[in-house]
């Protein structure tokens, strides 16, 4: 059993031909019966300009997502201080700081 959709006003067809038939050739407005065309014709004449704002977010998109996500210098430089026993931290400092965020993340920002 086929079920076909209900025409409306002539823009469906069985074939799928009508909604180009409808739709026409942009360029002459006549209908070419080609579907392909069609949509080759619409989708090339789709165009999106983007605002300068826009493109300066693209960009630095582009340049974020394209640096490392780990600074190699960074932690050598730490490792080595580590390693040496230079590096020392300072537990009250941490603690207050474990303390902040999880006073910020349970009751919300101070404003």
């Amino acid at each position: 059993m086929k079920i076909t959709p209900k025409a409306t006003n002539g823009a469906l067809a069985s074939d799928g031909a009508g909604l180009a038939n409808k739709i026409g050739n942009k360029a002459t407005n006549k209908p070419t019966g080609d579907v392909k065309a069609d949509k080759a014709e619409l989708a090339a004449s789709a165009r999106v300009d983007l605002s300068s704002r826009a493109q300066d977010v693209k960009k630095a998109t582009n340049i974020a997502n394209s640096a490392p996500d780990v600074d190699e210098a960074k932690v050598a430089k730490y490792q080595n201080l580590i390693d040496s026993g230079k590096y020392k931290v300072d537990s009250a400092k941490v603690a207050d700081k474990m303390v902040d965020e999880m006073l910020l993340n349970e009751f919300g920002s101070e404003e």
